[in-house]
């Protein structure tokens, strides 16, 4: 068996491809906005965050996903290749369509997204099992978001927490029960938004309509009080991540880091732009604090630019933004 190409940091996620629609408005429901210019773009949580951590790391990255035995899958593989991935552990599922994302984007750069997740729902547990105990026990960081099936999630954190990895969970999107007890103690570092704080806080008998209505008036103690609820039934961190304001790391203390001011255009993987850079900084030692600071200058890189993984920042980019 050949020997296994070994990588400080992990990604296990959805691989997409988005279909964008940027308009002067989001359409309310029922509603049909004309105008708008069309664009197909490399896009899934989990691939996002493969390569915004592949551009600002300088080891190679291990992206384990699912694609389709399609068009669409075949040139998401090769756009891989093209990155600074380790593509071993991606895998083909013959009989389902990659997955693909429908994205709206208003002139201020707020979104809406509708996902058909198509192979990614094919990723198991027994994929994770299949990568070799080496490239878990030679890794520092693990990765994963919930575009994928949470019982995949869940064994990948565990084979992470048992080979001593600090591990990220990116809760988006935000599930529509919230999240066991016994998933949050394996998970490190917790970074939701805002909103999917306000949804994993709030109780199982909550509506939708009242999540929706708790998230838009939350505020600076509210934020503090969901993290902190989120820390007590188990995971170690939580970076709460604020869009233009920048984000908020409760920890053993609270702290409000500021957003960098930049003229926002898409902020669709602003997100994965951080999480991907978080875990490159938390993987080559800085503290948590100092991470999100760093993470959040390729989150406003990101938000300048069209698309999601095209607008992901180098690691240059980063570094000439924060001098």
């Amino acid at each position: 068996m050949p020997t296994p190409t070994l990588s400080p940091i992990i990604v296990v996620g959805s691989i997409n491809t988005d279909m964008v629609i940027r308009g002067l408005r989001l359409p309310a429901p029922g509603e049909t906005v004309l105008g708008g210019t069309f664009f197909q773009a490399a896009g899934g949580k989990g691939a996002n965050q493969a390569v915004a951590a592949a551009r600002a790391a300088r080891a190679p990255v291990t992206f384990i996903g699912a694609v389709g035995d399609d068009s669409l899958g075949r040139e998401a593989l090769e756009r891989f290749r093209g990155e600074n991935l380790i593509c071993d552990y991606l895998k083909t599922v013959v009989g389902h369509p990659s997955g693909v994302a429908l994205i709206l984007v208003d002139q201020q750069g707020e979104n809406l997204i509708s996902v058909a997740a198509g192979a990614n729902s094919q990723l198991l547990p027994a994929d994770l099992d299949a990568v070799p105990q080496a490239v878990f026990s030679s890794a520092k960081v693990f990765l994963t978001c919930l575009e994928t099936p949470l019982e995949t999630v869940a064994h990948g954190l565990r084979l992470a927490k048992r080979a001593g990895l600090v591990t990220i969970l990116n809760p988006a999107p935000a599930p529509v029960e919230s999240l066991p007890d016994d998933l949050l103690t394996l998970v490190d570092v917790l970074t939701p938004n805002e909103t999917e704080a306000a949804q994993l806080v709030q109780s199982a008998g909550a509506t939708a309509s009242d999540q929706r209505e708790s998230a838009v008036h939350s505020n600076t103690s509210q934020r503090r009080a969901a993290a902190l609820q989120l820390r007590s039934r188990g995971c170690r961190s939580v970076v709460v991540t604020l869009g233009e304001h920048g984000c908020l790391v409760v920890d053993r203390e609270i702290t409000a880091i500021p957003g960098r001011p930049v003229a926002a255009i898409d902020a669709t993987a602003a997100g994965d732009a951080f999480n991907g850079a978080l875990a490159v900084a938390l993987a080559e030692g800085q503290s948590l604090v100092d991470a999100a600071r760093w993470a959040g200058v390729a989150a406003a890189i990101s938000v300048t630019r069209l698309g999601a993984q095209p607008s992901l920042a180098t690691r240059d980019e980063i570094e000439n933004m924060l001098r």
